[in-house]
């Protein structure tokens, strides 16, 4: 999938890029379907709603389940943000997010890239999100929210917030949003949601200031964010464990477009278990040839 010069002039603009039902029901339906045996699973990589049993956010199911493996070489997914910077990419993070019906709670105003440089030392923001909906987004079932164009503000203070909820975020100043917010447009489009049926993808910049509210309504909002990242940028420090900041800067090599409805060979080298080396963490530099693989 190519973006066209529309698109791309959008992007730059606004921060981020919506692609309605760009994945069918019969393709969405064999991630979903693996969504149940993943959340069950009592291991470090999920993380669950702050004294619940829901599952917040769920990380590196592509190194667990063949069919988010083969999500993971996605060139609907991968080919836009290559397209974007020019350059091969790598998985810096994979996270299922949960936003369970009732439960689900939520992620406060914030930039993902202020994460990614105060913890793993991520040099610049040429990384990107991508989300795709698993579920149906509506108004109700707590959607992201945007403020378009607030990637071009760069990378904002922010402060590290571990109490809110049960994931620490690096967030943003209530002052500032509304700045950022009013800057944008205020009442009139200073803040956008895109919603969409379950197989919608946004693309989003790493800058871009979003959050999203608790889920109240009885419909779950199971969504994937794939955090894609140029090859050349890749982190340089291993604070976080393996299973939330990937070490493996391989460039990713896309399987054919209907991957997701057949079953090409992939690698899933945790689905017996997450091995010990990927809970060790370091506030050392690392050494760049022992973490690119060859």
């Amino acid at each position: 999938m190519k973006l066209t010069p529309d698109q791309i002039a959008q992007f730059d603009r606004e921060g981020y890029l919506f692609f309605p039902g760009l994945f069918s029901a019969a393709e969405t339906k064999t991630l979903t379907d693996a969504v149940p045996a993943l959340y069950a699973r009592r291991e470090a990589y999920n993380v669950r709603e702050k004294g619940k049993e829901a599952v917040r956010t769920n990380f590196a199911a592509h190194m667990v389940s063949e069919p988010f493996a083969r999500l993971a070489r996605h060139p609907r997914m991968v080919g836009p943000v290559e397209d974007l910077f020019g350059e091969k990419l790598y998985m810096h993070q994979f996270k299922i997010n949960g936003k369970a019906a009732f439960d689900g709670d939520v992620w406060q105003w914030h930039q993902d890239y202020g994460t990614w440089f105060n913890d793993d030392q991520m040099p610049t923001e040429r990384a990107m999100n991508v989300a795709i909906f698993l579920d149906d987004v509506t108004e109700f079932n707590g959607p992201l929210m945007f403020i378009p164009g607030s990637h071009k503000k760069g990378v904002i203070e922010a402060k590290h917030d571990l109490t809110t909820t049960s994931y620490p975020l690096w967030t943003v100043d209530n002052a500032l949003i509304a700045q950022l917010v009013e800057r944008a447009g205020g009442k009139n489009g200073g803040i956008v949601s895109p919603k969409g049926p379950a197989g919608s993808m946004i693309l989003f910049h790493s800058c871009l200031v979003h959050a999203s509210g608790s889920n109240l309504s009885p419909f779950h909002r199971v969504a994937v964010y794939l955090s894609l990242c140029a090859v050349s940028n890749h982190i340089r420090r291993f604070k976080r464990p393996e299973y939330i900041a990937h070490r493996d800067f391989t460039p990713i090599e896309c399987l054919p477009d209907d991957c997701l409805l057949k079953d090409y060979p992939v690698e899933v080298p945790w689905k017996n278990g997450v091995p010990a080396s990927a809970y060790e963490t370091s506030l050392d530099p690392i050494v760049l040839a022992a973490a690119i693989s060859s």
